[in-house]
């Protein structure tokens, strides 16, 4: 399912469907069953239009709780780790509801709905979550054809195995090439059909429901493109190895990403309208945030003060919109001399240049917050691409295909490769970044800023991509 050009995964949006209707119907399950002794409310506000309110508010704090933990993010959870991201969730859901709800209702009253709600919740989701499992395990799976058999064509058939909303059954795969099948298919799982048989008649035969394309090099009469015509007339999906990777992994591939399909694709749009509502959304949250986190900046630049000598906050060079260059601000998480030969480097894990209170704050990412002043200046969005510095630029253009393409958007203290891919200092590292970034200019909608938000709240709570 698509929203706002964001491919939305079946997983999450069942799982958060699921947990809305399970909390709203809990909390009148509640009060079906308390007895009539705190049945009483002010006489302005009616008991049913109260409860009703209620168990809307908690359904929907329940899903932007489990959405700050993490819940419905594609990475897997351990169960013990689910549990207690979904307690949390269930109590802090609670008291904020209950608190909302003391003002018009029955303190005793509500005091008994919300703590029976909580646990008829509480096993619910649990057990809402384990039949999701379970459902998965037992549908079955669509059935899929891959056209091609070279590495790409391995590497999809690998990742649809994988369980989850991505998995498919490989029927097997169509050799665009002229080389015996015999030498195509050692050591392969999927069956590697004759070349001379026809796609529709295979589509046909198996009862396949999608074809994958991956095949790099379409030109020449390799791929067999009627024939893939003939199939989506007949309402089969076709999808092509840039948009298996978008729609699957949420990220666009370098390696076999062509000009065209850039310019004659859908999305990379930065209209008026959108620039305007980003620019809006950015001083309203970076004013919030700095609002919210003064108390913490304040501590942290005590603790630098305390801990080294040198300057608190750290000017740093950076490419932002456009290939302009400006000055980005972060508290100072390494030693002052870390660079006295003037040479630039990457930041690594577990980094000899950090510091004790460097390295705290760079895991809990508070050394970001001074990016919220930049943000306020224009000179960053609160979501976008992460800026470099300029002679990594300078590098990786020359190595990575299409560099320039996260420079049409503002750089951000936040980004969709920040919550999607682990922290890391090398090219290839820069290269899995870039696909992700990439994903990012050209599907960017204010519903994907408020996501990549969201999702960062877990990444930084749980220390995910570390």
């Amino acid at each position: 399912m698509e929203i706002f050009r964001h491919t939305v995964s079946p997983g999450a949006r069942t799982g958060m469907l699921v947990d809305i209707a399970m909390c709203f119907f809990a909390v009148l399950l509640a009060a079906s069953t308390l007895t009539a002794r705190y049945a009483t409310v002010p006489n302005a506000v009616p008991e049913l239009p109260l409860i009703l309110a209620g168990a809307t508010i908690f359904a929907m704090l329940i899903a932007l709780m489990c959405a700050f933990v993490g819940l419905y993010r594609p990475a897997p959870i351990p169960v013990v780790a689910a549990i207690a991201r979904i307690a949390l969730a269930v109590i802090v859901s609670g008291y904020v509801t209950h608190l909302v709800l003391r003002v018009v209702g029955d303190r005793g009253y509500l005091e008994q709905l919300f703590a029976a709600a909580i646990a008829y919740v509480g096993v619910g989701l649990v057990l809402a979550r384990l039949g999701l499992i379970v459902m998965r395990r037992v549908t079955t799976l669509s059935r899929v054809l891959i056209v091609g058999t070279g590495p790409e064509a391995h590497s999809i058939a690998r990742d649809l195995k994988v369980p989850g909303h991505n998995a498919r059954n490989v029927i097997g795969m169509y050799p665009t090439s002229d080389v015996p099948c015999e030498a195509l298919s050692t050591g392969v799982s999927p069956r590697i059909f004759a070349r001379d048989t026809s796609i529709p008649d295979l589509v046909s035969r198996y009862d396949i429901q999608e074809i994958i394309v991956a095949v790099r090099e379409q030109r020449g009469g390799s791929v067999p493109m009627d024939e893939l015509l003939a199939c989506r007339l007949r309402g089969v999906p076709v999808i092509d190895l840039a948009g298996f990777c978008e729609k699957a992994h949420c990220e666009v591939p370098i390696d076999s990403l062509k000009g065209s399909w850039l310019v004659y694709g859908h999305g990379f749009i930065q209209g008026r309208l959108r620039t305007a509502l980003k620019r809006l959304f950015d001083i309203i949250s970076s004013l919030f945030l700095l609002l919210l986190f003064s108390p913490v900046m304040l501590l942290t630049m005590i603790a630098i003060r305390l801990e080294s000598r040198g300057p608190i906050l750290y000017q740093q060079t950076r490419v932002g919109l456009g290939g302009e260059h400006f000055k980005c601000l972060k508290f100072r998480s390494m030693r002052t001399d870390a660079e006295a030969d003037g040479v630039d480097r990457w930041a690594v894990r577990n980094d000899p240049r950090v510091t004790r209170v460097g390295a705290f704050i760079r895991k809990t990412r508070i050394d970001e917050l001074p990016q919220l002043f930049s943000v306020l200046k224009g000179e960053m969005s609160l979501v976008g691409p992460r800026p470099e510095r300029p002679s990594f630029v300078a590098q990786l253009k020359e190595q990575i295909p299409f560099y320039d393409i996260r420079h049409s958007v503002k750089p951000g203290v936040t980004g969709w490769a920040q919550v999607r891919y682990h922290y890391g200092g090398s090219l290839e590292d820069a290269r899995r970044k870039h696909q992700f970034d990439l994903y990012y200019v050209k599907n960017n909608s204010l519903l994907l800023d408020i996501l990549v938000l969201i999702e960062t709240v877990s990444v930084v709570m749980f220390r995910e991509g570390q």
